[in-house]
């Protein structure tokens, strides 16, 4: 479903790679977590990936279809929510919805049976006609879910999606994700809830200065590591563990 081989991203004016030479691919079917400390590329990988971002080198591939050469369909395949609810605030949550719905050719039926049951889910239904702008924190991430999965995408990319959710719409959304893989389609998330890494996903990188330091499942990594807990081998694999702690 998402195939990267060798990306690399610098930022003008640096000399570093925010991303420097990063392979993997995720499958069919798979949730896949994607992790790593503040300023390891996290964000500029998932950028990159959703063509938002333009990349210095490398190639990368959804659903078997080259993002540079073939841009819209590929980003058709994509349902991003950006970790910083980058999203029309003057506009009120249906029509939100509605304009990317529009985008992506959804027709009626089909997306009001959709956002039928995703307002429901996360209780977002009073609050729907209202300008997106007198949301809580919490009301635009949801929002920003809904419009991502408003065309059912085939590949999800969620930076942080668990950002600003009470309990019970976290819970929703990790439903939602299992489901979405079950039907045989792919989630892409970074997240800093470690305890949600470890139980979700399928598989796991950890980025760390801009390379992929540690890739599989969790039974693969804690085998390698003496069987620690994903956050002790998150400290040790990024240099962040202090000695004797």
């Amino acid at each position: 479903m998402l195939k990267i081989s060798n990306l690399t991203k610098t930022y003008a004016k640096n000399t570093f790679k925010a991303v420097d030479d990063i392979s993997f691919e995720v499958g069919q079917g798979e949730i896949f977590g994607f992790i790593g400390p503040n300023g390891a590329g996290k964000t500029t990988t998932i950028k990159c990936m959703c063509g938002i971002m333009p990349f210095d080198a490398g190639k990368i591939e959804i659903a078997g279809i080259d993002l540079v050469t073939d841009p819209l369909t590929a980003k058709r395949n994509i349902g991003y929510v950006s970790d910083s609810h980058v999203i029309y605030d003057k506009l009120s949550g249906r029509e939100y919805v509605n304009f990317l719905a529009d985008v992506y050719e959804v027709d009626a039926e089909t997306r009001n049976k959709r956002v039928d049951k995703l307002l429901d889910l996360f209780k977002m239904r009073d609050s729907y006609g209202e300008q997106i702008n007198t949301y809580s924190h919490g009301m635009k991430q949801k929002i920003s879910i809904i419009g991502a999965l408003i065309h059912a995408p085939k590949l999800w990319v969620l930076d942080e999606p668990m950002t600003g959710l009470d309990p019970a719409s976290a819970y929703e959304l990790k439903q939602l994700m299992r489901e979405h893989c079950k039907a045989g389609n792919t989630v892409f998330f970074s997240t800093h809830i470690l305890e949600v890494a470890e139980k979700l996903c399928d598989r796991i990188a950890i980025i760390s200065g801009g390379k992929i330091v540690l890739l599989g499942d969790m039974d693969e990594i804690k085998s390698r590591q003496n069987d620690e807990s994903l956050e002790e081998i998150f400290l040790s694999v990024t240099g962040e563990k202090r000695e004797g702690a």
